[in-house]
């Protein structure tokens, strides 16, 4: 057994030490002890720990590219800045064969996935979200599809009349293999309200996900911290993903999704501290005991600290992307993708085995 790295005669952490080392589940009570030590090394080594018993030395990446086929969207989040009212200026809704374009100009060998996201544009009917995709499917129909969040399907029950479970079954149809986990944010409806998250509450993005797994898909999931949320407020959000995997099995992988600014030029007391970043992602792999991968999004964190995070837990740094909108719409200041052989040399520069997956992270090379 290892020592804990920190000389630490806090008898708390040497019980969730043991807690982690015997398997244990973690308390709400853990993890908010967790987020208030400063004591991050020790933290860090726990997750790490826990990911190598879990993953190894594999780092996982996917070749995809993420694409956004309206920002026209009804909601009108605190956080976001992505979003159009129709006609604004900026404010765009593509056709399929648009879109077909659009990524015959991007695409580059190799993209085994299309992540696809964007606005809830109830300008538009249900069937424009399905033929969306599956003028996708039929153009491209080796990419896999993993396409719109909780909070997307959720609109599509309001504007087309049709259960969640059906809602679901037309995309499948259309070619849709596994949804997105963005939507979360925090799941408390008393932060939904007053950070006037005006889409699908709680209980509906769980349910999403609920029904998504029982008709067999799996899916992604996702928690943007950094606003106005407490401590324990993010730990009881993982709680709640924890006890719904419990139930189902159906998530693949927990991303943590550092809020960003409205403003580029925002200052570093506006945004998230990489002391911060780092703590939440070691806090994820130890709360969500049973999720395989913890997603470090280089994204919102940028190279640098997701290569630092591949100790502290994480073992995913998601993909290529190609061009990514949404949080650069909010003020992020990391690259809007990144290259096969940029994530190759940034997991292999960590001391970790880079693997590149498909949607479902089965293997499909590792770079020794």
């Amino acid at each position: 057994m290892s020592m804990i790295v920190t000389p630490n005669a806090n008898s708390k952490m040497a019980e969730i030490a043991e807690k982690v080392r015997n398997g244990e589940r973690l308390s709400l009570e853990d993890g908010v002890f967790l987020y208030e030590t400063d004591d991050l090394l020790t933290l860090g080594q726990l997750a790490n720990e826990a990911n190598l018993r879990k993953n190894g030395k594999k780092v996982y990446f996917i070749e995809n590219m993420s694409l956004y086929f309206t920002n026209v969207c009804e909601a009108r989040c605190a956080f976001c800045n992505f979003r159009k009212d129709l006609g604004d200026e900026g404010s765009y809704t593509l056709s399929g064969q648009e879109m077909i374009e659009y990524v015959e100009q991007h695409i580059h060998p190799g993209v085994r996935e299309f992540h696809i996201v964007g606005g809830h544009n109830n300008h538009m009917p249900f069937q424009y979200y399905v033929d969306s995709l599956q003028a996708l499917t039929d153009r491209f129909p080796d990419v896999t599809l993993k396409a719109y969040t909780a909070a997307e399907i959720e609109f599509f029950t309001r504007i087309s009349g049709l259960s969640t479970e059906d809602v679901l079954k037309e995309l499948q149809k259309a070619g849709l293999k596994s949804l997105t986990g963005g939507g979360a944010e925090i799941l408390s409806d008393q932060y939904r309200k007053k950070m006037k998250v005006e889409k699908a509450n709680v209980e509906q993005y769980l349910d999403v996900h609920r029904t998504a797994h029982k008709l067999g898909m799996k899916t992604h999931t996702t928690m943007l911290y950094g606003s106005i949320e407490s401590h324990e407020d993010r730990i009881r959000h993982m709680m709640q993903i924890r006890e719904l995997q419990d139930e189902t099995g159906g998530f693949l992988v927990f991303i943590p999704l550092s809020m960003q600014p409205r403003n580029k030029n925002a200052g570093i007391m506006r945004r998230n501290s990489a002391y911060e970043d780092l703590k939440t992602i070691a806090i994820s792999r130890l709360m969500l005991d049973n999720i395989n991968h913890i997603k470090a999004y280089f994204i919102n964190i940028g190279p640098q600290l997701t290569q630092v995070s591949l100790s502290f837990g994480a073992s995913d740094v998601h993909g290529t992307i190609i061009k990514e909108r949404i949080s650069h719409a909010a003020g992020a200041l990391t690259p809007e993708g990144l290259t096969r052989d940029e994530l190759i040399w940034l997991v292999k520069g960590a001391g970790r085995i880079p693997v590149e997956r498909d949607t479902f992270y089965n293997e499909i090379k590792v770079y020794e």
